[in-house]
Order: structure tokens, then C-alpha cells, then sequence
């Protein structure tokens, strides 16, 4: 107990991403990093407001936020942690999990791309959801409008499984209008986040939940996407752990694909049309 209250201390406190407190916690053990943390072991007045929250950390509280909101706190010494998520630079401290914990580790592939796609990423993200789906595969996005929305709707309509990766606790909405969305992911798959309950989604968090999209799949698709999109960042996130990356193809005078022929040009990503085309690029690698 005394191991999970440090490390539990550790997620509530630390931004996700840390670079810093990443190669800390790889070189000294979570329980260690924070023993050093309450020792004045580290600069005070840089890490001052640090060891100030941990110190007002109440164990029984947090747990109850986890537990309050159906959610599930998932470790490294879980047997449901998803192993993949530990070849980051960066791993998480720990996960919260609302929904089945068990699908983590589940084949899946990731659709990303725009909050502002034309009908035709949205037409493409849903069909390539559900085609993966009837292939048995699980998907994996973010949980935003756009081509999100798109491929966990399309996921759900072929009856499969789906992961939204959120940037804020899994108790808060966001965005608001997906609310319903949300509970039907959470009825077979699963809410992940990176932060407690409670926590609001800010810039920075959409980034570095974006690499525990790639850690989560198998591949990586982005469907549309702007010249400058935080889905070419998950794409990016998923070829640094030698994932393979897909990319749509659109009309050469959209904007709303200029990514993913950005992605093509620079072969940072494989050109697919089909699922077909797809399933056999990611089990030729």
C-alpha cells in the first residue's frame, strides 16, 4: 500500500510527459524519486510547489475520485497494463481506466486526423473503423470531433470495441457534445487518461496524450489533417517506436488533407485506399 500511495502521489502531482521526471523515475523507481522528492533532495525552489502538493496528497481521497467515477487505477505491476506504453521515452506513472481494463493490450489500430473534416474524411474514418472491426481489431483515437468522432462511431455501428485516449479526467466531458458517446464507448471498451478525475484538458495535454495513442495501437491512420495538425504528431509519436503510419490520400487542392500528403512526400507515412491495402501493409511489417 505504502508503494501505491507513492506512486499514486507521483501521477496526481507530475504533469504527464515530464522529461525530466521520466528519466528520474526510469533511473531511481517511483517510491525512491519520491522519497528523494520529500527529502529536499531536489532544488526547493524550483521544485517547491512540487513537493507542496505531494505533501498534501491524501491517499483515501484520490482513491475515491477513481472510485467514485467507476474507473479503474492501472500500474505497471497490473496485469492489465498495456506493456507497450513502457517503450516510450516517457511512460506513464500510472492510468485511469473507465471501462473494461482488459482491452489495453488488444490488437488495435489508431484513426487521427482533423476536428474539421470534410464528408469524405468522415465517410473514410468510419469505414475504415468498422473494416478493421469485422477484421478483428480494436480502435483506438481520441475521443474529439472530427475524424475521432468518426472512427469510434464507426467502430460502435460494426459492433466492435473502441479506446478514446483523453486529455482531462475521465469525469469531465470533453468535448461536451460527445458526452453520449462516451458512455457507449465505456459500455464495451474504454476511457483512458493520463491525470485524476477532475483535471481539465489543456493544449500541452492533447500532445502528450497523443504518444499514449500511438503506444496503444499496432498502427497508426491518419485520414485528414492539416499542413500543421497535432494528428502528424501522433504519427510522428508512432514512427519514433517503429509503428508502421498510414495516411489517406485526399484531393490534392484540400487543405484538410494537406497533412497526409505532407506525411506521403516526406515518406514518413504508407499511402493506403483500402482496409485491404491497410491489414496487408501492417502485417507485411
Amino acid at each position: 500500500m505504502e508503494f501505491d500511495c507513492k506512486r499514486l502521489a507521483l501521477f496526481s502531482s507530475i504533469e504527464p510527459g515530464s522529461h525530466f521526471w521520466g528519466r528520474e523515475i526510469t533511473q531511481y523507481g517511483v517510491a525512491e524519486t519520491y522519497d528523494r522528492l520529500m527529502n529536499g533532495d531536489y532544488d526547493i525552489f524550483e521544485y517547491g510547489p512540487l513537493v507542496d502538493r505531494i505533501s498534501r496528497f491524501n491517499l483515501d481521497r484520490a482513491l475515491s475520485s477513481i472510485a467514485a467515477n467507476d474507473a479503474f487505477l492501472v500500474t505497471p505491476d497490473c496485469p492489465y497494463w498495456p506493456q507497450s506504453v513502457d517503450d516510450l521515452e516517457v511512460p506513464p506513472i500510472a492510468l485511469i481506466v473507465k471501462g473494461d481494463t482488459s482491452i489495453l493490450s488488444h490488437r488495435a489500430l489508431a484513426i487521427v486526423g482533423t476536428r474539421n473534416p470534410t464528408p469524405y474524411g468522415i465517410r473514410i474514418a468510419g469505414d475504415f473503423a468498422a473494416g478493421f472491426v469485422d477484421r478483428d481489431w480494436q480502435i483506438i483515437s481520441g475521443g474529439a470531433y472530427g475524424v475521432d468522432t468518426a472512427a469510434h462511431r464507426g467502430a460502435l455501428v460494426a459492433e466492435g470495441r473502441t479506446i478514446a485516449v483523453i486529455a482531462s479526467g475521465v469525469d469531465i466531458q470533453y468535448p461536451a457534445g460527445n458526452s453520449r458517446l462516451f458512455a457507449e464507448i465505456c459500455e464495451n471498451g474504454a476511457i483512458v487518461s493520463e491525470v485524476m478525475p477532475g483535471v481539465i484538458a489543456m493544449p500541452h495535454r492533447f500532445l502528450t496524450r497523443n504518444r499514449l495513442i500511438a503506444a496503444l495501437s499496432v498502427s497508426t491512420l491518419v485520414v485528414e489533417a492539416a499542413f500543421r495538425s497535432g494528428s502528424l504528431r501522433t504519427a510522428r509519436d508512432a514512427a519514433e517506436l517503429m509503428k508502421p503510419v498510414m495516411a489517406i490520400p485526399g484531393p490534392i487542392n484540400s487543405p484538410s488533407s494537406e497533412g497526409c500528403h505532407r506525411l506521403i512526400g516526406e515518406r514518413a507515412a504508407e499511402l493506403v485506399t483500402s482496409v485491404a491495402d491497410a491489414v496487408e501493409l501492417i502485417s507485411a511489417l
